[in-house]
């Protein structure tokens, strides 16, 4: 019932934020993230396209409850509204394979018998990673709009939490990357890159 409730008082939308939580906090994790969107060149400020309709955003928040429940933690998702978007004109293949179960659990038994030590780690803003290649245009967030260039769209570069396209192109970028270290994919789980050197095999999952 504490989840649900939890879960069901997060605000929805950039208005509805404002009255309900710390205001503070909320501008503060805004700020953060569309930081993030400027440190990666998510996008570009152009002018709008004609005949070219803007893919909808929206944000969403998150908050923490802590014993007293007061907010511990407040997070902001800056995200396309990707079913605002249209097949063959902003998007084409979105499928994403994932590691499979069984290999999973193969790597986690090798790792038992032979001592070895599991790194586990958690990508934050992945997809900002994530080229893209389609056209895609977004209007301005608010409460972030650059003062004399109002009219202006996003012209987005990189992916963002979303688009149809998000995790395929955190992917593709994953692999062109990995691959620069002499990774390899194994040839039965196209989620499981291998890097053979002189001491061994080093096996990487992808998962999500």
């Amino acid at each position: 019932m504490g989840l649900t409730s939890q879960l069901d008082n997060d605000p929805r939308i950039y208005g509805e934020a404002m009255p309900d939580i710390d205001l503070d906090k909320c501008l503060e994790a805004m700020k953060s993230e569309m930081d993030s969107m400027g440190s990666n060149q998510v996008w570009t400020l152009v002018d709008p396209p004609k005949g070219v309709r803007p893919v909808g955003y929206k944000w969403v928040y998150k908050h923490k409850l802590g014993a007293n429940g007061e907010v511990t933690t407040f997070k902001v998702r800056f995200v396309a509204k990707g079913y605002t978007q249209r097949p063959g004109v902003n998007f084409e293949e979105t499928y994403l394979p994932v590691a499979m179960a069984k290999s999973i659990r193969i790597l986690l038994a090798i790792a038992a018998w032979y001592d070895y030590k599991i790194w586990q780690m958690d990508m934050k803003i992945a997809f900002l990673n994530g080229f893209i290649e389609k056209e895609i245009f977004m209007d301005q967030p608010k409460g972030f709009i650059y003062v004399g260039e109002e009219q202006k769209v996003c012209h987005l570069q990189r992916s963002i939490y979303g688009l149809k396209q998000a995790f395929r192109s955190w992917n593709t970028r994953f692999d062109e990357v990995i691959w620069d270290y002499d990774f390899i994919k194994n040839e039965h789980d196209p989620c499981i890159q291998e890097d053979h050197w002189e001491l061994g095999c080093v096996p990487c999952a992808l998962c999500r």
